[in-house]
């Protein structure tokens, strides 16, 4: 093996004169001169760009021939031990410079091993750096074939077993991420299509891990599609944000359409190998914490509640009648609650009167209907109505517009028509009546409707409905309009 600095051999014999006896450097008249001058750069060319190969390597890089003489030693060998080239190449083995002699001896031995065994070999050898410092390598070994195929020597490639480790300790980190790990990764190219995925979150997202790949996001998501594409496209352009993301998501194979928070990590991911930093894609890892979301944000709603209702309480003290602190409590509780507010009066014949009531168009405040309870006019709700329903049960009903109902698939109602029928404000589409009861005795309904762009009253919206009830119902009896029922 020759030493890749070394220059080619002249062509000749070396006497002065060429093969024909002329002088040197004359002509050969065949023309073979020429063709040895071309073979001669060609060969040159080709030490040269083994050179170039072997100094571009990111591993150091040593060559042995078959008595252990170094032949080749590359620069990352020169950054790693300080030993250049010129001290490496022509010595004999490691022993008196780049190892101390209780090592070297063990270390040339596992060499000649590697020349009489196939395959690649792994070893851990203790060298010496050129100021003396002592430094563990990994190295990975195999034989050279000479051109009658034995061993003519070995090579080796070798890093620093610290460097060697942080590699794999990452290419082990990647292997459990896409392995176990409890949150799903998914990595997103820079077309925003998965192009790998762990078994976590191919069942998060209810597919295989094979289907899910070059799909588009909007072929997995029905909500939230939007908001992640956002995110994966600004984590492309402007790195990782500071801090995880909360998205709301629906997933298109879920057939009843729920929505779930997914708690997102963004890791934009870029070559090592490229002059400047090119994006490859994105990592994207997400947990679902929709117990905890829902939990968090049931918590921030009853405490949001019940602070209002502490408030009406205080307000409705400085009210000057009972009559306007009832309308006071409607006001308060309407505050992220409903759209609009109606409240109806019992009369000794079980019919509700209208005694204030929001404004039919734009939400607004409760205002009181002057005189309408002496009017005695009743609002003339039809039959099964939700409000007489409340008082029957003397509880709560709960209704929403619904086009596959049986009455409204019958009568070919809309919910404007819907909502008229059950005499509530145009646009309506989810109503929740209560009744009011005070000292034992039923003072009347109160209704809180909302329009189609919220979602449906539920339990805990009907408890703080009894809790506001009961207040307004105090309030009523209070200002002597409870009847004896």
């Amino acid at each position: 093996m020759q030493p890749f600095d070394a220059q080619p051999k002249p062509l000749g014999n070396g006497s002065g004169d060429d093969d024909t006896g002329g002088p040197a450097g004359t002509a050969d008249p065949g023309g073979g001169g020429a063709d040895a001058t071309a073979g001669g750069e060609a060969h040159g060319g080709g030490e040269r760009l083994l050179a170039a190969l072997l100094d571009g390597m990111e591993a150091g890089f040593a060559a042995f021939d078959d008595e252990g003489v170094v032949t080749h030693w590359n620069a990352e060998a020169t950054r790693i031990l300080g030993w250049t080239a010129d001290d490496a190449i022509g010595r004999h083995g490691f022993s008196g410079w780049a190892a101390r002699a209780a090592d070297a001896v063990e270390t040339e031995e596992r060499l000649r091993r590697v020349m009489g065994s196939p395959g690649r070999h792994v070893h851990e050898f203790a060298l010496l750096t050129k100021d003396g410092h002592r430094v563990l390598v990994r190295t990975q070994s195999v034989a050279v074939p000479g051109p009658d195929g034995r061993p003519a020597g070995v090579y080796c490639a070798f890093s620093e077993v610290h460097a060697q480790i942080e590699l794999e300790r990452s290419i082990a980190l990647s292997e459990a991420l896409f392995a176990g790990a409890s949150w799903g990764v998914v990595l997103i190219d820079a077309d925003l299509r998965p192009a790998v995925a762990n078994p976590t979150a191919a069942r998060m997202l209810r597919t295989g891990r094979d289907e899910v790949l070059g799909r588009p996001l909007g072929n997995l998501l029905t909500q939230g599609v939007e908001e992640l594409e956002n995110a994966l496209q600004h984590v492309l352009a402007e790195g990782a944000p500071p801090a995880t993301t909360d998205l709301w998501v629906a997933l298109r194979a879920d057939p009843e359409g729920r929505r779930r928070c997914w708690r997102c990590g963004f890791v934009r991911l870029g070559s090592p190998l490229g002059e400047e930093p090119a994006p490859l894609g994105v990592g994207w890892l997400f947990i679902d914490i929709t117990r905890q979301k829902t939990a968090e944000t049931e918590g921030a709603q009853v405490r949001f509640r019940y602070q209002q209702l502490h408030r009406a309480d205080r307000a409705a003290a400085e009210c000057g009648g009972a009559l306007e602190a009832a309308a006071l409590h409607l006001d308060f509780a309407l505050a992220g609650f409903a759209d609009h507010a109606l409240l109806d009066l019992a009369d000794d014949a079980e019919r509700l009167i209208r005694i204030a009531a929001t404004p039919a168009g734009e939400p607004g405040p409760c205002r009181l209907l002057p005189d309408s309870a002496e009017s005695g006019i009743p609002v003339g709700y039809p039959a099964a109505h939700p409000a007489l329903q409340a008082l029957e049960r003397i509880g709560t009903v709960r209704t929403s517009y619904g086009p596959e109902g049986p009455e409204d698939r019958a009568a070919g109602a809309g919910p404007d028509a819907w909502a008229a029928a059950r005499r509530w404000p145009s646009g309506t589409a989810h109503g929740l009546v209560t009744v009011l009861r005070s000292r034992g005795r039923t003072v009347g309904a109160l209704t809180f409707l909302r329009g189609p762009g919220r979602r449906l009253f539920d339990r805990a919206d009907a408890a703080y409905a009894e809790d506001v009830a009961a207040r307004v119902a105090m309030a009523l009896d209070l200002a002597g309009l409870a009847g004896e029922r």
